[in-house]
């Protein structure tokens, strides 16, 4: 056994009396991982091209290859300057902003001193045309309805301009991101924050949709899906298909299936599980579990589609009952698909109150049942705090301003996380949003959201999740549906015991991945920033040889060069 400091160890001897083969490590403890806060400034044309802020630990190529976007620069450069009505010769400059997970975005600068911000996906960021044209509407629909966003300038769905790109022109908001000016605030004013987020979202969602699905402009519809959209009294706007990733991931986006708009909360649950089925019987075929560290837990054998659609199959057997009682927890509303602290611009100085002046990053928002938007933003939770379910306020280190990116994300993420402003949260949203009160605190929120996530997800060679969640829905069937409805479900003994057995495999796994990721400094997908990619590669590839040189057998260093979580893979097969 290998041991990491005094509390953490990383088993790589599997004891003889197990049957199942052991995990590459056993460990569990809590990781943070950094998040993608990216910036970098420059004019070089391949730099404007290419992703420049990090790398990845495994599939590195793959990933700048789906994140390198060429364009016409002086043909952006042009229609930027157009849409505040300059000309090309007013530009002073281009220069990269920001790189996320799924755009790009450039600030070009002009000569009497405004900035415009030019927002442009990367060729992997489906769904095409639909992203770009629904993330427009949306912004525009909140504006309307006096939330803070950035005004729009101009936009293009598609690559028919001079850009040769999809665009997004907007506003460039001047101040910083709640992320960099949280350590410098004080308890109440974090709790006056929270407050006015929570009235934001009180406003975004005072009025339900005729339908679900996702926003759009009725004329950028109707280019594309004429007769589909469902209008809203302001005719200049529609419900139209749904732009949530999982829909369209890989070969998905071809497939001819219902995305919306949904016309009941019955069959805003079952399309994507639908979508799924139809994916897996077109193309479909035994795979191994894409998250490779969960491999040994399946012996390292292929699993089949049909038991995932098997599985799926259950779930729209009861989807039906998954609505709650109340009819207005089913009305279609809207909200802020990730409303983090990255996403949330303020007004603020010390001695001054923070104000929250723009909401951004609207792409790929759904409109769906108060049911299944409901919760408290992921940035307030943590799930894992063992510690600290007293209303203690949090104490910061003295050191904050000093630490490096990641371990100062760490600590924010541990202090906006604690239960005193998870309870502020919850008290402010009670008092200024009563259906989301009532959505987030129904004791069966979590199950009929897992269920959601779960079956509408992409099948990455696994059911297990899936699978879990129907159990915990047979468990909880009474509760489900009050009473007198008979469960379609059915799990002999064994398959429970099964299932119970594979869930233990699996979760030791998923610790000791997260932790190896948490020490190697890696975020999603490998994800390291560039400075840090030499040495978390060699972090990995020490810990590769611990592994092979841990191995018992032949066989056992077979698997550990085969799956081993941190090698570059071919991923091909799970589009």
């Amino acid at each position: 056994m290998l041991r990491l400091g005094r509390a953490c160890s990383v088993v790589l001897k599997k004891p003889k009396a197990l049957a199942s083969p052991r995990p590459f490590f056993s460990v569990c403890t809590t990781p943070s991982l950094p998040r993608r806060a990216l910036s970098s400034m420059t004019e070089s044309p391949n730099d404007l091209y290419d992703y420049t802020s990090g790398r990845w630990v495994y599939n590195d190529a793959l990933r700048h290859k789906e994140r390198k976007v060429a364009f016409n620069v002086d043909g952006l450069r042009r229609l930027a300057a157009e849409s505040v009505n300059q000309s090309l010769r007013d530009v002073v400059s281009i220069s990269k902003l920001a790189e996320g997970g799924f755009n790009r975005t450039f600030v070009v600068a002009l000569r009497d001193g405004r900035l415009v911000l030019a927002r442009v996906p990367y060729p992997m960021t489906v769904p095409n045309y639909y992203a770009v044209a629904s993330e427009v509407a949306t912004i525009e629909y909140q504006r309307s309805c006096g939330i803070p966003v950035p005004e729009i300038y101009g936009y293009s769905a598609d690559s028919h301009n001079v850009a040769g790109i999809p665009y997004i022109l907007m506003e460039f908001v001047h101040g910083p991101k709640l992320s960099e000016v949280w350590p410098s605030l004080g308890d109440e004013e974090i709790i006056a924050v929270l407050h006015q987020l929570t009235q934001l979202e009180s406003r975004m969602m005072s009025q339900p949709f005729p339908a679900g699905g996702s926003l759009y402009f009725t004329k950028d519809l109707e280019k594309v899906a004429p007769g589909l959209g469902v209008p809203l009294e302001d005719k200049r706007f529609c419900v139209g298909p749904d732009t949530k990733l999982a829909l369209w991931y890989g070969r998905r986006a071809g497939l001819d299936v219902n995305r919306g708009p949904y016309h009941s909360a019955e069959a805003a649950l079952a399309a994507a599980a639908q979508k799924e089925i139809a994916y897996l019987k077109h193309f479909g075929k035994p795979l191994l579990p894409l998250r490779r560290e969960r491999r040994p837990g399946y012996e390292y054998q292929q699993q089949s589609p049909s038991d995932h659609v098997e599985n799926l199959e259950r779930y729209l057997g009861i989807t039906s009952s998954l609505i709650p009682r109340d009819p207005a927890l089913s009305r279609f509303y809207i909200r802020h698909p990730d409303l983090q602290p990255n996403n949330i611009f303020v007004s603020w100085s010390p001695g001054s109150d923070c104000k929250i002046v723009s909401l951004f990053d609207w792409q790929h928002t759904s409109i769906l049942p108060m049911f299944l938007l409901a919760g408290i933003p992921q940035r307030l939770q943590n799930h894992a705090d063992g510690a600290a379910q007293s209303m203690t306020p949090p104490s910061r280190p003295e050191n904050l301003h000093e630490m490096g990116e990641a371990q100062r994300d760490n600590e924010e993420a541990q202090l906006i996380s604690k239960p005193v402003f998870v309870m502020h949260y919850v008290a402010s949203t009670m008092e200024c949003n009563p259906l989301h009160y009532a959505a987030f605190t129904d004791r069966l929120l979590s199950l009929r959201g897992q269920l959601f996530l779960y079956a509408g997800g992409p099948w990455e060679g696994e059911t297990f999740n899936l699978k879990a969640a129907l159990v915990q829905a047979t468990n909880k069937w009474e509760e489900l549906t009050g009473g007198g409805v008979p469960c379609p479900l059915k799990f002999d003994a064994k398959d429970l015991d099964q299932t119970a057995v594979l869930d233990k495999e699996l979760s030791k796994a998923t610790c000791g991945f997260e932790f190896l990721q948490s020490r190697g400094g890696v975020g999603e997908e490998g994800w390291v920033p560039t400075e840090d990619y030499e040495g978390a590669v060699a972090f990995f590839k020490e810990w590769k040889e611990k592994a092979l040189a841990g191995a018992e057998s032949a066989k056992e260093r077979e698997e550990i060069e085969a799956h081993w979580p941190w090698d570059d893979m071919d991923e091909e097969m799970y589009m």
